[in-house]
């Protein structure tokens, strides 16, 4: 499993976690799915959203990436729209995997990550592994 180096632990401030530590020896990798996210989610939960595509954006860009350590059930949020495969046959069980931001669908749907003004975001670099 490929460890993003740099990249943020977590959400600063919150138990909103973004990557994970090791990999799962017994089950394997967690399968990525398309989570629907409704209008009534929580604050917390949506500013994670943002916060994760801010950090996806800062480290890869519009480049295709390994899916490595990233969290499944954070990714699980954005996948299908904002992050997609990069790959055809797609493995969405494997640590290998190749994902990539669908910029246009991300722009639409985190607009301040992509603003021009955009916040830089400081974060907790006590948790990149």
């Amino acid at each position: 499993m490929l460890k993003h180096r740099g990249f943020p632990g977590r959400l600063p401030g919150t138990d909103f976690q973004f990557v994970i530590r090791r990999a799962n020896m017994k089950t394997g990798p967690a399968k990525l799915l398309k989570r629907e996210r409704f209008r009534d989610r929580k604050a917390a939960d949506r500013r994670a959203d943002e916060g994760f595509m801010a950090a996806l954006w800062a480290h890869f860009g519009d480049a295709p990436f390994e899916r490595g350590n990233l969290d499944a059930g954070r990714l699980s949020w954005l996948f299908g729209r904002e992050v997609v495969p990069a790959e055809d046959p797609f493995d969405a069980e494997s640590y290998d995997a190749l994902l990539r931001i669908d910029v246009a669908r991300a722009e639409a749907a985190f607009p301040a990550v992509f603003a021009k003004d955009a916040p830089v975001y400081d974060w907790d670099d006590d948790d990149a592994d």
